[in-house]
């Protein structure tokens, strides 16, 4: 019997057990249903709101928190962003820079030449092209070693902006080189005329070269105005040549605004810049003479330019481009001729009986880019849309006051001083 008892009391224990479970449980479920917001909470509505409102400042507080985060790290990723293109500018500088070194190195012109030294059939209709300049010299170092090794130090990819000066332009010579190192053009040269320019060159940290003694060209470069001093550089521009270097040949009356290496095409012997003053004079023109008496034949066409400006102009070591400084620097020496008009005469006219022409190729730069002072004070600084253009020069050769022209150029473009050029006429009263 007492184990009968027994099973039966384990037999009913997990029956207990199981009812005192549902029990708990049932309760549990009726004091949800009347008491949902918690057996001793306020059943104030309230305080509900309360509860609500404060749930939404919290909420509010947090998405200002998290605004505040994400403008803080829009701002970093813009600055690094920035940072960024900066470095990227910088590279593709350089590149621009390495690029340019290739293609001078692969010397086009020499290809060019190379390809058509055999005789060769004409391709189709359209795509022949004809010889643009001569090849290169073979560069001869021994002519003159000191120069070749400035000239190793000092130009980049075999070539350099090269200037005349003396006493009598210092001022202006000072607004031009400051200029360049503004814009940043590493690779320029001042052949000092006379022992003070060499000196307030050093002084400057302009790079600088003044020549063995030579009495022909030290009477003329230590005393000389603009037109004499001019006439000397193409005497002087052959042993650059000879050493195998492109020149960018400069007067000093020049603001530099833009890299000019940056704008040059390299195809021809001589790329100049014009004195022309609008597409037509600075490209040329097909110019009609009329002459009445003529009848039927009264209309005649002729082709017409302005001329180069001898005091910028780009030339690459070829023997045509040495043969024009030969004739240039010769009639110079022995004609009563104005130096730009004899190199001029020399790059365009054409053989005829009793003289033989140059066969040097030349291109015409951008007028709105290279840009005479005629340009810019005639036109350009009156027109809305030209005068919001950068050119890469600007030349003060139109004017006798060169001086404060310059200045006013480099107020207007560089300081922003958009009144800078209106006080100057836009010819000369003198």
């Amino acid at each position: 019997m007492a184990v009968v008892r027994r099973e039966k009391g384990q037999t009913f224990r997990p029956s207990r057990i199981a009812a005192a479970i549902a029990i708990g449980v049932l309760g549990g479920c009726v004091l949800v249903f009347f008491f949902p917001h918690g057996l001793f909470s306020s059943s104030d509505p309230g305080s509900s709101a309360q509860r609500v409102s404060i749930s939404r400042r919290e909420s509010a507080g947090k998405d200002a928190c998290e605004s505040h985060e994400k403008v803080e790290r829009l701002e970093s990723d813009i600055t690094s962003l920035l940072e960024k293109n900066e470095d990227l500018i910088i590279q593709i500088g350089v590149l621009k820079g390495r690029l340019r070194s290739a293609e001078q190195g692969k010397d086009g012109a020499q290809t060019q030449y190379s390809a058509l030294a055999e005789p060769r059939k004409a391709g189709p209709f359209g795509t022949v092209k004809g010889l643009r300049t001569s090849p290169t010299v073979l560069p001869d170092d021994s002519l003159n070693p000191r120069l070749a090794k400035l000239l190793e130090e000092v130009a980049i990819g075999k070539e350099l902006i090269v200037a005349l000066a003396n006493l009598n332009v210092k001022d202006m010579l000072e607004v031009w080189f400051t200029s360049i190192k503004r814009v940043g053009i590493p690779n320029y040269l001042v052949v000092a005329l006379d022992d003070e320019i060499a000196n307030f060159c050093k002084q400057n940290d302009v790079p600088v070269y003044q020549r063995d003694p030579d009495s022909g060209i030290d009477t003329v470069g230590k005393t000389g105005g603009n037109h004499a001093v001019s006439g000397l550089k193409f005497r002087i521009l052959r042993e650059f040549l000879q050493l195998g270097y492109s020149v960018l040949l400069s007067d000093v009356d020049i603001v530099y605004l833009q890299n000019p290496f940056d704008h040059l095409y390299r195809d021809s012997d001589v790329e100049s810049m014009s004195d022309g003053h609008n597409n037509m004079t600075a490209y040329g023109y097909n110019d009609v003479f009329d002459e009445p008496l003529m009848g039927w034949a009264r209309y005649a066409h002729t082709m017409r330019i302005w001329v180069y400006n001898s005091g910028f102009f780009y030339i690459r070591p070829t023997l045509s481009s040495i043969e024009l400084l030969d004739r240039v620097a010769d009639r110079v020496a022995h004609e009563n001729a104005w130096d730009q008009a004899v190199f001029n005469e020399e790059l365009f006219f054409p053989s005829h009986p009793g003289y033989d022409g140059l066969h040097a190729s030349r291109r015409t730069m951008d007028m709105y880019l290279f840009m005479n002072s005629k340009v810019l004070f005639k036109t350009v600084r009156k027109d809305p849309n030209l005068s919001k253009l950068k050119p890469v020069i600007v030349h003060a050769n139109y004017h006798p006051d060169k001086l404060p022209r310059m200045k006013a150029v480099v107020e207007f473009y560089v300081n922003g001083k958009k009144d800078a050029l209106q006080p100057f006429p836009d010819g000369s009263q003198w």
